[in-house]
Protein backbone atom coordinates (compact mmCIF):
# COMPACT_ATOMS: atom_id res chain seq x y z
CA UNK A 1 0.00 0.00 0.00
CA UNK A 2 1.38 3.14 -0.93
CA UNK A 3 0.08 5.95 1.06
CA UNK A 4 1.09 10.21 0.90
CA UNK A 5 1.07 12.64 3.42
CA UNK A 6 0.40 16.11 2.62
CA UNK A 7 0.63 19.14 4.53
CA UNK A 8 1.24 23.15 3.48
CA UNK A 9 5.20 23.09 3.61
CA UNK A 10 6.43 19.47 4.01
CA UNK A 11 8.55 20.74 7.06
CA UNK A 12 6.60 19.64 10.35
CA UNK A 13 3.73 17.31 10.45
CA UNK A 14 4.19 15.38 7.43
CA UNK A 15 7.38 14.69 8.01
CA UNK A 16 6.66 12.95 11.50
CA UNK A 17 3.90 11.09 9.83
CA UNK A 18 6.62 9.80 7.21
CA UNK A 19 9.10 9.05 10.10
CA UNK A 20 6.61 7.26 12.51
CA UNK A 21 4.81 5.11 9.29
CA UNK A 22 8.52 4.45 8.13
CA UNK A 23 9.02 3.28 11.83
CA UNK A 24 6.41 1.21 12.86
CA UNK A 25 4.87 0.24 9.67
CA UNK A 26 8.01 -0.78 7.13
CA UNK A 27 5.61 -2.78 4.79
CA UNK A 28 4.13 0.09 4.10
CA UNK A 29 5.67 2.48 1.09
CA UNK A 30 5.48 5.99 2.70
CA UNK A 31 5.69 9.65 1.01
CA UNK A 32 5.09 13.38 2.51
CA UNK A 33 4.90 16.37 0.67
CA UNK A 34 4.03 20.20 0.48
CA UNK A 35 1.84 22.03 -1.91
CA UNK A 36 4.50 24.17 -1.15
CA UNK A 37 8.34 23.52 -0.01
CA UNK A 38 9.34 25.31 3.05
CA UNK A 39 12.27 23.26 4.67
CA UNK A 40 12.81 20.95 7.33
CA UNK A 41 11.62 22.46 10.45
CA UNK A 42 14.93 21.58 13.16
CA UNK A 43 12.35 21.64 15.95
CA UNK A 44 10.42 18.80 14.10
CA UNK A 45 13.54 17.13 13.27
CA UNK A 46 14.85 17.50 17.03
CA UNK A 47 11.94 16.24 19.16
CA UNK A 48 11.97 13.25 16.00
CA UNK A 49 15.35 12.21 16.85
CA UNK A 50 14.96 12.31 20.85
CA UNK A 51 12.00 9.66 20.00
CA UNK A 52 15.52 7.59 18.26
CA UNK A 53 13.82 8.49 14.96
CA UNK A 54 16.01 8.19 11.84
CA UNK A 55 15.63 11.89 10.19
CA UNK A 56 18.35 11.13 7.50
CA UNK A 57 16.15 10.41 4.78
CA UNK A 58 13.62 13.21 5.53
CA UNK A 59 13.91 16.11 3.22
CA UNK A 60 11.49 18.90 2.52
CA UNK A 61 9.49 18.28 -1.08
CA UNK A 62 6.43 19.16 -2.94
CA UNK A 63 4.29 16.97 -4.63
CA UNK A 64 6.19 16.97 -8.38
CA UNK A 65 9.39 15.98 -6.47
CA UNK A 66 8.19 12.66 -5.42
CA UNK A 67 9.52 9.80 -7.38
CA UNK A 68 6.02 8.26 -7.88
CA UNK A 69 2.25 10.50 -8.80
CA UNK A 70 0.31 7.37 -7.73
CA UNK A 71 -0.95 6.65 -4.47
CA UNK A 72 -3.21 4.39 -2.83
CA UNK A 73 -4.49 6.75 0.65
CA UNK A 74 -3.55 10.59 0.58
CA UNK A 75 -3.56 12.00 3.60
CA UNK A 76 -4.02 15.89 4.59
CA UNK A 77 -2.62 16.66 7.88
CA UNK A 78 -3.40 20.78 7.55
CA UNK A 79 -7.12 22.47 6.36
CA UNK A 80 -4.83 24.07 3.61
CA UNK A 81 -3.49 21.45 2.12
CA UNK A 82 -7.05 19.56 2.44
CA UNK A 83 -8.31 22.87 0.67
CA UNK A 84 -5.85 22.99 -2.33
CA UNK A 85 -4.84 19.18 -2.24
CA UNK A 86 -4.68 18.32 -6.41
CA UNK A 87 -5.75 15.57 -8.06
CA UNK A 88 -4.64 12.37 -8.39
CA UNK A 89 -5.71 9.60 -10.99
CA UNK A 90 -6.87 6.24 -10.16
CA UNK A 91 -8.99 4.89 -7.49
CA UNK A 92 -6.66 7.00 -4.55
CA UNK A 93 -8.31 7.53 -1.45
CA UNK A 94 -8.50 10.84 0.12
CA UNK A 95 -8.71 11.20 4.11
CA UNK A 96 -7.82 14.32 6.65
CA UNK A 97 -7.04 14.44 9.81
CA UNK A 98 -5.76 17.36 10.92
CA UNK A 99 -2.92 18.25 13.58
CA UNK A 100 -1.56 21.56 15.31
CA UNK A 101 0.70 23.30 13.65
CA UNK A 102 3.80 23.51 15.90
CA UNK A 103 5.59 26.72 14.15
CA UNK A 104 1.77 28.72 14.41
CA UNK A 105 1.72 27.59 18.14
CA UNK A 106 4.98 29.08 19.26
CA UNK A 107 5.15 32.55 20.61
CA UNK A 108 8.30 34.69 20.53
CA UNK A 109 8.28 34.76 24.51
CA UNK A 110 8.17 30.96 24.89
CA UNK A 111 11.57 29.09 26.05
CA UNK A 112 13.07 26.13 24.98
CA UNK A 113 11.49 23.51 27.03
CA UNK A 114 7.76 25.74 26.00
CA UNK A 115 8.69 25.02 22.51
CA UNK A 116 9.95 21.49 22.79
CA UNK A 117 6.71 20.48 24.46
CA UNK A 118 4.74 22.21 21.70
CA UNK A 119 6.46 19.63 18.75
CA UNK A 120 6.73 16.79 21.17
CA UNK A 121 2.74 17.11 22.29
CA UNK A 122 2.07 17.07 18.21
CA UNK A 123 5.05 14.23 17.58
CA UNK A 124 3.22 12.07 20.26
CA UNK A 125 -0.40 12.88 18.36
CA UNK A 126 0.60 12.11 15.39
CA UNK A 127 2.46 8.75 16.77
CA UNK A 128 -0.95 7.66 18.04
CA UNK A 129 -2.75 8.43 14.87
CA UNK A 130 0.01 6.28 12.98
CA UNK A 131 0.10 3.64 15.11
CA UNK A 132 -3.75 3.10 14.19
CA UNK A 133 -2.87 3.26 10.17
CA UNK A 134 -3.35 0.09 9.05
CA UNK A 135 -6.84 0.33 10.93
CA UNK A 136 -7.89 3.69 9.50
CA UNK A 137 -6.63 2.90 5.65
CA UNK A 138 -8.40 -0.11 5.37
CA UNK A 139 -11.75 0.64 7.31
CA UNK A 140 -14.69 1.69 4.84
Amino acid sequence: MRILFLCTGNSCRSQMAEAWTRALHPHLEVYSAGVEKHGLNPWAMRVLEEAGLDTSRLFSKTIDELPVQEFDVVITLCSHAQENCPFFPGAVRRMHHGFDDPPQMVTPDMDEAAILAVYRRVRDEIRRFVEELPKIVTSS
